[in-house]
């Protein structure tokens, strides 16, 4: 079952993610000495990362950090590349060091990477997950119909030309052949696995996702459903992507 939690504009949502992601860090740091992360990308995540950074009393030098997602063929350097919004948005601001700091390297051998990536976070217990849902309701880029079976933590996909789109019309990208086909993504069991999942969902353009997630058979057509047999999912919306919503 998915929790839903409400909020009149995008900068509340935000917060309220934050701080219910930030209360579940602190937990596990003192319960283990150390939490391990998932954070996502995109225009949904703005306001919910700066209000992360402003945390209270994080001890981010205990936290392990794991990459949700990224193009395929563009370099770091790129201003749609992933790893360079985490640095610019999230990792550079952070008060003091993270412990660890796992990247998605796209540039080189995108297979090898997967299975880097794949070891490395067997190693660890994520806490939370931050992420997002898209316009055609993919998680991570899963886009439709998403591989609900493979147990390979991050994997190659291919974009479909509904998520292509949003990218082009998030401002990422110049025109729509300027973006990329290919990616490596976490894969759907592997967000599974977190303890807890923070799902950030503001703006009008997600209204219809939010919708046929919630009032859907979980299905890979639409991917997010498959949110409905996590334990501990919430979906933190503002009243543009809650307007469809009985």
């Amino acid at each position: 079952m998915i929790k839903i939690n409400k909020f009149e504009t995008e900068a509340e949502a935000g917060r309220a993610a934050a701080e219910a992601g930030a209360n579940a860090i602190r937990a596990a740091i003192h319960n283990r000495g150390e939490a391990s992360i998932i954070v996502a990308t995109g225009a949904s995540q703005f306001r919910m990362l700066e209000a992360l950074i402003r945390q209270p009393d994080i001890a981010w030098n205990r936290i392990n950090v794991f990459h949700l997602d990224e193009y395929i063929g563009i370099p770091i350097t790129h201003p749609a590349s992933f790893r360079r919004y985490l640095w610019e948005r999230f990792h550079s601001k952070l008060p003091v060091p993270v412990k660890t700091f796992h990247y998605i390297d796209t540039e080189n051998d995108p297979e090898a990477e997967c299975r880097r990536l794949s070891e490395l976070i067997k190693t660890v217990s994520i806490d939370v997950c931050f992420c997002g849902i898209g316009e055609n309701a993919h998680l991570a880029f899963n886009d439709p119909p998403a591989d609900f079976e493979t147990d390979s933590a991050y994997i190659l996909v291919k974009l479909d030309d509904a998520c292509r789109q949003q990218q082009l019309g998030e401002g990422w990208f110049p025109a729509l052949n300027d973006v990329p086909e290919k990616a490596i993504s976490m894969s759907i069991q592997q967000m599974l696995k977190s303890e807890k999942i923070i799902c950030t969902i503001p703006g009008k353009q997600k209204a219809v996702a939010v919708d046929n997630t919630l009032s859907s058979e979980i299905s890979p057509q639409i991917p997010a459903t498959i949110l409905k047999t996590h334990r501990d999912a919430t979906f933190y919306l503002d009243r543009h992507s809650a307007s469809l919503l009985k």
